[in-house]
């Protein structure tokens, strides 16, 4: 009878033992899938293309670095055309969206802006870019502009306020100006011109890490929405 609870005890001993064994290999396996590092493409123009700038200067490069020294295992796809409009980023973002991309930046506007172009248009453009996103299943990050206000206090309004309203329909998160880090640290004298580059409007090395640091923690949360 004494051996024979032995003999129970130990086969009991060893379905447990196999149970653990399995239950860690199960963790395990979670651990190293939620390990995977995230993709997330940065759909943009030249200021995300890091037009003007040593490859390492750029802004994908220099938003990678920063990610990194957060500890945080991303890798941002350069999806940046120089001079391309929302038009263009629609054309384009169905091949963007490849299956292991996991979130995208949208970066895009600014040479809607430069040619005039109806912000209507551009509103249309940027919708068809969200939509895309959004039956990818992707996480995004929407990133808008301050315009001047050559074409006048209508024409502004409604391009800038295109953005923040598309953020509230798809429910995704705005970082409402590309350059604002770089308004907020200029000089009283020279203004946010000493981070540019001699043509007035591409940032410089110094001016993209300006604005990196301000937006790096948008991305980041955009990065940590995709562990969710």
């Amino acid at each position: 009878m004494r051996a024979a609870l032995v003999r129970v005890s130990a086969l009991a001993y060893g379905a447990v033992s196999r149970a653990s064994k399995l239950t860690v290999a199960v963790l395990l396996t979670t651990a190293f899938a939620q390990a995977e590092t995230v993709k997330i493409a940065a759909l943009g123009d030249s200021l995300t293309a890091g037009y003007g700038l040593a490859q390492h200067e750029g802004f994908v490069p220099q938003l990678q670095a920063w990610l990194h020294a957060q500890g945080a295992d991303v890798e941002v796809v350069n999806a940046g055309v120089s001079g391309d409009t929302t038009a263009g980023g629609l054309s384009r973002v169905a091949w963007t969206l490849t299956p292991e991309i996991d979130a995208m930046i949208v970066a895009l506007g600014g040479n809607d802006y430069l040619r005039g172009l109806d912000p209507a248009v551009s509103r249309a453009n940027l919708d068809g870019i969200l939509a895309a996103g959004q039956g990818a299943g992707v996480e995004m990050l929407l990133v808008g502009l301050t315009v001047g206000g050559n074409y006048g206090p209508a024409y502004k309004q409604e391009f800038e306020t295109m953005y923040s309203e598309l953020a509230a329909e798809y429910g995704i998160p705005l970082y409402p100006d590309f350059a604002a880090a770089l308004r907020a640290n200029g000089t009283m004298s020279e203004g946010m011109s000493v981070f540019l580059q001699p043509d007035g409007i591409h940032p410089n090395a110094e001016g993209v890490s300006i604005i990196v640091k301000q937006i790096g923690p948008s991305v980041l949360d955009l990065a940590k929405a995709v562990r969710k």
